[in-house]
């Protein structure tokens, strides 16, 4: 017997650059915009496209929402936590 449920989605967190831009959200536009990219992220972390570059470290990602105009650098944990880089309006 199937629960239901949707797929878990996965842990959103942030770097301490992307907190701060985060503070100077104020209108309920941006912040709308934010949320829906977000949600993308956090139900199929691999939606986004990786970025090319150094490979030491994790896969560096970016996916843009382009109906709302914003582009959400990130990379994705072992654990499966997306961590937010950068929030960039396009």
């Amino acid at each position: 017997m199937t629960s239901g449920h949707g797929p878990r989605r996965a842990r959103i967190a942030f770097s301490d650059s992307a907190a701060k831009q985060l503070e100077n959200i104020t209108s309920e536009a941006d912040i709308h915009a934010l949320d829906r990219a977000l949600v993308v992220i956090s139900v199929d972390p691999d939606a986004g496209a990786p970025i090319p570059g150094d490979t030491t470290g994790p896969q560096l990602r970016q996916y843009t929402d382009d109906i709302e105009a914003v582009r959400i650098l990130y990379f994705v944990t072992a654990l499966r936590t997306v961590v937010v880089v950068a929030y960039i309006e396009v």
